[in-house]
């Protein structure tokens, strides 16, 4: 792919609408140094220099939408809480509209707290109630999102399993999008597949892949076989398979099996994953929402995964620095993607 191809495409991509529904999570992070072992048990002490927040869930891939020249719509749900109040505050910050955002006094929202020491995590710590959504808020998630439906061209359904995303609104949701030919992409998790039958695409990790193929997946023939599995399970358009340091595998429709498609990761250097699936949904469906093809769309997600995983913490991707990635792609003889 040219560097011209990716541009025009970026610039296919500006002001395009997504809607964006899932659950929410307020990323916070403590960052600090390591200088010596617990006395009391066998770990390390973390001297706190600084704090921050980011959004994270779905809000993270609105914010990698925005960042590319995007405009998301933002459904989902937060508690009463001081937590909800700071991650609608940094919302709104970024510029992000919040009206989708709906406040459940009955819920906390939910929070992620990652240790940072040197570049490196130490410890997670979640804090949340996964229950479902009560009928109301989940039937308030579902207005908001059809509201919004007539001017989007795609509708990103961001499933972390914290109990937003549930059977009731996304049949909603889905059947909506597919009547009004949007397109519809799934960060799924393995509760709802069959929920999420012929959308136009699915964009599992390897765990969660294998774990809804019912199989390991180890190497290329294993790989290969769960994926065609899953196409044949939920016939969606296209299958993007995240594999870390492999880089993605992306399976699609068609005769024989269909294409298979093989694409090899980017990145330079890996601080932190947090975060990259998020960046690889928003930029897949922001693109293929402008007109690039299934491989075009998955071959600049990768890209965009390849900046963000050079980052520590959660973080975005910006058109600079994406060509920039292309640029050294191009520079360097590589083939971003080989079909076997």
């Amino acid at each position: 792919m040219t560097r011209a191809r990716v541009e025009a495409l970026l610039a296919a991509a500006r002001r395009t609408k997504v809607i964006v529904f899932g659950d929410l999570i307020l990323d916070e992070f403590v960052w600090g140094s390591v200088s010596r072992i617990s006395p009391e048990a066998p770990v390390p002490v973390v001297l706190v220099e600084r704090e921050s927040a980011m959004p994270g869930g779905a809000a993270n891939v609105a914010s990698n939408l925005q960042a590319l020249g995007g405009q998301p719509f933002l459904v989902g749900v937060v508690g009463d809480d001081a937590a909800g109040h700071r991650l609608r505050q940094l919302l709104s910050e970024r510029g992000l509209e919040t009206a989708g955002v709906v406040v459940d006094p009955s819920r906390p929202t939910t929070i992620k707290t990652r240790v940072v020491a040197h570049h490196q995590q130490v410890v997670r710590i979640d804090r949340e109630r996964a229950a479902p959504l009560d009928r109301g808020v989940g039937q308030s998630c579902v207005a908001a999102v059809l509201e919004q439906l007539p001017a989007a061209r795609a509708v990103v359904i961001e499933d972390y399993g914290k109990g937003v995303v549930t059977p009731a609104p996304l049949k909603a949701v889905i059947g909506a999008a597919k009547r009004a030919r949007r397109v519809i992409t799934v960060d799924p998790k393995q509760e709802h597949l069959r929920d999420y039958r012929g959308v136009t695409a699915l964009t599992p990790n390897r765990q969660e892949a294998a774990q809804a193929a019912g199989m390991p997946i180890t190497d290329r023939p294993s790989l290969v076989k769960a994926g065609r599995r899953l196409m044949q399970r939920l016939r969606p358009e296209s299958l993007l398979i995240t594999l870390g340091e492999d880089g993605m595998c992306l399976f699609e429709q068609g005769s024989r099996g269909g294409r298979i498609t093989e694409i090899p990761t980017v990145a330079r250097e890996v601080y932190d994953v947090s975060g990259a699936g998020d960046t690889v949904i928003a930029v897949f469906t922001l693109l293929r929402a402008a007109g690039a093809s299934l491989v075009e769309a998955a071959t600049i997600a990768n890209a965009a995964a390849g900046v963000v995983v050079g980052k520590v913490g959660v973080a975005v991707c910006t058109p600079n620095e994406l060509l920039a990635q292309f640029r050294r792609g191009l520079t360097h003889g590589s083939d971003p993607a080989k079909t076997p």
